[in-house]
């Protein structure tokens, strides 16, 4: 009885004695400051891109379609004018052998192609021509508007998003390069442990929000010295993204593992960053208002 209560008591001490990572974290590993519903993302594949493969098949097969008639017509109509010529001049050939008609008919065959063609040259307008060369007056007009329905933030057209709950606004702000947002947040997210470690306090000032500071300088005040909690990978995830004519709002989702260096002990990353940008100011920076542990 007596060596279980000591086996118990042994529980109990290495219990409370081990090390509590998360309060190591940027953040203390508490929601601070404002906090949003977030979901994660699905690209949608544009319908214009199905319907265009809907219809090469279909236009491939007409075009197909539409050369076989016009050879074997135009063969046969060579045939056919072989053959009268062949009955108008009467007695000259008398004879003449069905082979002799099917030579008669392919020369028929080729000289109206060749009529036709140098005919369709002759008729074609000068705007037409230059329609082909992409110098038509109206082709500025139509590329800004495949532009514009295409390429809503500027430069090549972008994949389209949607959130996975229909209650989580996704709506990117003009301009917004989400790739290069997403690699810069993970630096920043390393730059910002690192600043809490140090306590380098204005440092972190640089990245969040004046009332968020106050939190998290409350926060970091009851941590004694350096810290040592080291960010092994991380990764990040756009969860929320909504503009209006004033603010532009983000949530930025972080995954990964960190580590308290002195200590070893290992844990998982489940941030969530929401972030503000004045669109009223220009070149105003994205700004951390809230953490979501």
């Amino acid at each position: 009885m007596k060596r279980i209560f000591t086996v118990f008591a042994l529980i109990l001490t290495v219990s409370f004695a081990a090390p509590h990572v998360e309060a190591k974290k940027f953040g203390g590993g508490k929601s601070i400051g404002k906090s949003y519903k977030t979901a994660p993302v699905k690209q949608q594949q544009p319908q214009q891109t199905d319907t265009l493969k809907q219809q090469q098949p279909a236009s491939n097969q007409t075009t197909k379609s539409s050369t076989k008639k016009g050879l074997m017509g135009g063969l046969l109509g060579g045939l056919l004018a072989g053959g009268l010529l062949a009955a108008f001049f009467g007695g000259a050939f008398d004879g003449i052998q069905f082979m002799d008609i099917l030579i008669i008919g392919l020369i028929a065959f080729v000289i109206f192609k060749l009529f036709k063609a140098m005919r369709g040259a002759k008729s074609t307008p000068m705007g037409h021509r230059e329609a082909y060369a992409g110098n038509s007056p109206q082709q500025p007009q139509q590329t800004a508007q495949y532009r514009q329905q295409n390429a809503p933030f500027g430069g090549a057209a972008q994949p389209e998003y949607a959130s996975t709950d229909s209650g989580v606004p996704f709506n990117l702000p003009p301009g917004f390069n989400m790739q290069a947002f997403l690699n810069g947040s993970r630096e920043h997210y390393r730059t910002l442990q690192e600043a809490w470690n140090l306590n380098r306090l204005e440092k972190i000032r640089e990245y969040v929000s004046p009332a968020l500071f106050d939190d998290l300088a409350a926060e970091r005040a009851k941590l004694d010295g350096e810290q040592h909690t080291e960010v092994m990978y991380v990764d990040a995830e756009l969860v929320r993204a909504d503009y209006d004519a004033n603010m532009a709002h983000l949530s930025i989702k972080f995954s990964g593992r960190y580590k308290d260096r002195i200590e070893g002990v290992e844990e998982d990353i489940t941030d969530v960053w929401h972030l503000e940008r004045d669109l009223q100011t220009p070149n105003a920076p994205w700004l951390i208002v809230g953490i979501q542990a």
